[in-house]
């Protein structure tokens, strides 16, 4: 399995959405991220990452709700939002960074 820190240095960049198990908002992303990536194809690369099962993350990028998205760009941060956000609100956001 790839490396994070690899994936995120790439010069793709990369959606990560930070979800829980039992974050109920969390269960309507998986369906605006596959809108997202239906319209972005390769120029994204999108990542779960389940912020009970991943702690020092969580605590790195100070998850302090869920969900929350975070576009990370050439291994920086360029985007982060919490909360769902529909994939007509996220797609004109992300756009201008790919």
């Amino acid at each position: 399995m790839e490396n994070l820190q690899t994936i995120l240095q790439s010069g793709t960049p990369v959606l990560i959405d930070c979800f829980a198990t039992w974050c109920g908002p969390c269960k309507m992303m998986p369906p605006i991220l596959k809108e997202v990536k239906d319209k972005f194809g390769d120029k994204i690369r999108i990542i779960k990452i389940d912020i009970d099962k991943n702690q020092q993350l969580a605590a790195q990028w100070q998850i302090s709700s869920v969900p929350t998205m975070l576009l990370f760009k050439n291994g920086q941060l360029a985007w982060r939002q919490s909360g769902v956000v529909p994939a007509h609100q996220l797609i004109p956001v992300l756009t201008p960074m790919l």
